[in-house]
């Protein structure tokens, strides 16, 4: 028996054991499925035991396997403990908040935080990411401390890996542009929209989650999500793409000025897009507490997650909200 388990070791071994499956393991990782597999191998020729047993169908522990998993387990949460009490260095740090764009509920929760936070206190840098799938990978990795957005559209695997606050219900809207048969109505049935196709942002990986809540919003209502663009970069370049392709575009309530284009709620019934303020699974920073505290008051304040009478809300976004 060895006297020393890398840890890593450890944190395969509890990865496979609460997925059971190697695959779901290694997302949850971020690392090759073959660099797990050889981990979990390594760790056992050390143990001198097996841990799982495998066939292709299947992965379930050994009886050695379900004695070593509560000890790993409070092995790791010592060792994260650890890391921890060494990074309290990083409370003078500023934290690094991902608001997506300046109009947005991340910057009212960013503002209120820094409105309520003492002379003293924490510092918040904001940073400008385009959808919650793109920046999970640097939250994850450190190179971000929060970012905004629709939680429900994160694979399982990187959900499990991150904390999240319910903060909004965000109505939903559509840009038209001026000329347009709909830009007239001070609000447009979501009805209307039929036999028209709709920007969604299909084509950018990172902002997929926002793409598939449109997908299931148009299903079955006879509207089409706009075929899949090139990724584009900046309010400008965006303002001018769709300008001159001259087609609705899926919005929310918290939205940028486009010139030449109107923005219209969005009706019968009225769609949410649900917003979460997410961070690393077991970060610290007095920085967070505050923008939690923020994003309580104004989700209080502002009825922020009262849903409308008649709205409209995946069952996956309703389940993930109510935690």
């Amino acid at each position: 028996m060895p006297r020393d388990i890398d840890p890593r070791l450890l944190r395969a071994f509890a990865a496979v054991a609460e997925e059971l499956h190697f695959t779901r393991a290694a997302a949850r990782l971020y690392v090759a499925q073959q660099a797990l597999s050889r981990d979990i191998r390594r760790l056992e020729r050390g143990l001198g035991t097996e841990l799982f047993v495998r066939t292709t169908r299947s992965v379930e522990l050994t009886a050695a396997g379900k004695r070593l998993l509560p000890y790993a387990r409070r092995v790791l949460e010592a060792h994260d403990d650890l890391i921890a009490a060494c990074s309290e260095a990083e409370a003078d740090r500023p934290l690094l908040v991902d608001i997506g764009e300046r109009v947005s509920t991340g910057n009212l929760v960013l503002e209120e935080a820094r409105r309520i936070a003492p002379a003293a206190g924490p510092e918040f840098y904001a940073c400008y990411h385009s959808g919650l799938i793109g920046a999970a990978a640097d939250l994850l990795a450190g190179r971000l401390d929060v970012s905004f957005g629709r939680i429900a559209g994160l694979d399982p695997a990187v959900r499990a890996r991150l904390d999240h606050l319910p903060v909004r219900f965000e109505p939903m809207a559509v840009v038209l542009p001026a000329a347009h048969r709909l830009a007239a109505l001070p609000e447009v049935p979501l009805g209307a929209l039929a036999g028209e196709s709709v920007y969604a942002a299909a084509g950018n990986d990172a902002t997929a989650e926002w793409t598939d809540l449109a997908e299931r919003l148009f299903a079955g209502r006879g509207i089409a999500v706009a075929p899949p663009l090139p990724p584009i970069q900046g309010r400008e370049e965006f303002i001018r793409v769709m300008g001159k392709l001259g087609r609705p575009v899926l919005a929310t309530s918290q939205f940028i000025d486009m010139p030449g284009a109107v923005l219209r709620p969005l009706t019968d019934p009225v769609p949410l897009s649900p917003v979460s303020m997410v961070w690393r699974r077991g970060g610290r920073h007095p920085g967070l507490d505050l923008l939690r505290a923020a994003a309580e008051r104004l989700a209080a304040r502002r009825a922020w997650l009262v849903r409308p009478s008649g709205s409209w809300l995946p069952d996956v976004d309703e389940a993930a909200m109510s935690r």
